[in-house]
């Protein structure tokens, strides 16, 4: 059933290590694993470590959250989990190209970690307690691999201990298999910096206690809105970037949608995890009309619909009817996705039922409110009521948003489909000088040029 056919949204209550380890330096990448393992084996052709690298990667990016999750609950040591399987993945890259990748990549990487953590436990004789119980027990048991901790690695690098920055990074780098240096060059700060925040977050995680292990029914539901808060951030960054020169971090989003559908799985039965998950899609569904070929950016109105991904709306659609078809609560993800899927329903721009696109804005400003609802609401009012009625409920959020450079971009749309030429410039030449974003700025300063040319 279309969107813009649903009715009767319920108006509900808002939800409320060691010095010299790899995980200190940065995780080994596939890439940089392949070519270190190549070294010292004759006739090792460029263009067969390339596809090696490849594979591996591929094969590591799937894995590496089960292959980390079953080893640190097996022994309740993240950071030396982490050490144990950044070796297992060097070893890979070393033995896979000579004696063949195994039938169970991640049995075989959780086997070859699980040894290494044996023999760490066997060095340190300050565990030796712990070494005779731990070494001695068995390594291959197949429940290690079969079982899928991934909700249990996001909710324990979400801990409430740390900062939501930390959060993002640990998520990145644990569960998406990022290296430091990528998720440093996605947040544009230093390696160095961003090494030293997911080491401060995983000896926060050690010192506040925290356990390999799902939290008591009563903490799941916030914990897991915590990790949803960090996987929309995450995305959010990717689909519009804050910074720099390009509009868009692909691989950003597209890590943010995987890490999402493996939550989704984990929590099949919980309607905001789908919601996020359709909004993620269905945001993500406008990516190749977002830009020209030459990096320009393309309003919403504008963009050529043809260009779109239908596969990604379809499936975002039937994900946001079923969770608004539930009868649970109605939370911020879904109404943010039923928004989005009425604009992806419209088979051109003057088709989009912008009274439906309202009354959801409604729904939204009582589960969520805040000035960026309202913001995105005024545009709404505008296309149903007119330029003016949209002004008017901007100005109600001069107090809160004026140093944003969305809300003079707003309103200097608003003002030039109301024929202030002159004012919708300023307006949006004041957005230029605000916005961060290369990209958003050049089309800030062009449409300011084009208004004053009418």
């Amino acid at each position: 059933m279309p969107l813009s056919q649903l009715s009767g949204i319920r108006l509900l209550r808002a939800w409320p290590g060691r010095a010299a380890s790899r995980s200190t330096a940065g995780p080994l990448h596939p890439a940089e694993s392949s070519a270190l393992a190549c070294r010292g084996y004759r006739g090792c052709d460029e263009l067969e470590v390339a596809l090696e690298a490849e594979e591996l990667e591929s094969i590591w990016r799937r894995e590496s959250a089960a292959v980390l999750a079953a080893v640190a609950r097996r022994w309740d040591d993240f950071a030396a989990a982490e050490d144990a399987v950044q070796e297992a993945l060097a070893a890979a890259t070393v033995q896979w190209p000579r004696d063949g990748r195994p039938d169970d990549p991640r049995g075989w990487l959780i086997r070859v970690a699980s040894r290494r953590m044996v023999d760490q436990l066997r060095s340190e004789t300050a565990r030796r307690h712990r070494e005779a119980r731990e070494a001695t027990a068995p390594v291959d048991s197949p429940h290690l691999a079969d079982r899928d901790d991934s909700l249990a690695l996001l909710l324990l690098c979400c801990h409430p201990t740390l900062s939501v920055p930390s959060q993002v990074a640990l998520t990145l780098r644990a569960v998406g298999g990022l290296t430091t240096a990528q998720i440093a060059r996605a947040f544009l700060v230093p390696e160095s910096t961003m090494g030293q925040r997911i080491s401060r977050a995983k000896k926060l995680i050690k010192q506040a206690g925290a356990r390999f292990a799902l939290p008591t029914p009563g903490e799941l539901d916030d914990r897991v809105r915590a990790v949803m808060h960090v996987l929309y951030l995450v995305f959010t960054e990717g689909h519009t970037s804050t910074e720099g020169p390009g509009l868009t971090d692909e691989a950003l989003a597209g890590e943010a949608i995987r890490l999402t559908r493996q939550l989704h799985a984990a929590r099949a039965d919980d309607p905001e995890v789908a919601g996020l998950l359709a909004l993620m899609l269905l945001t993500e569904a406008r990516r190749p009309a977002r830009t020209t070929a030459e990096g320009r950016l393309v309003p919403l109105a504008d963009q050529d619909r043809a260009l779109w991904d239908r596969d990604l709306i379809e499936e975002g659609v039937r994900l946001v009817t079923a969770a608004l078809a539930s009868g649970q609560e109605v939370g911020t993800y879904q109404v943010q996705a039923a928004i989005a899927a009425v604009h992806a329903e419209a088979a051109a721009a003057d088709d989009t039922d912008w009274p439906q696109v309202v009354q959801l804005y409604d729904v939204l400003a009582k589960v969520q409110p805040g000035p960026m609802v309202e913001l995105n609401r005024a545009v709404a009012v505008a296309m149903v009521d007119g330029p003016e009625a949209g002004l008017e409920v901007l100005e109600g959020l001069r107090g809160a948003l004026a140093g944003q450079h969305r809300w003079h971009a707003v309103r200097g749309h608003l003002l030039a489909r109301a024929g202030s030429g002159a004012r919708a410039a300023a307006a949006l030449r004041t957005a230029a000088d605000l916005t961060t974003s290369d990209v958003e700025r050049a089309h800030l300063v062009a449409a300011a040029a084009d208004v004053e040319r009418r």
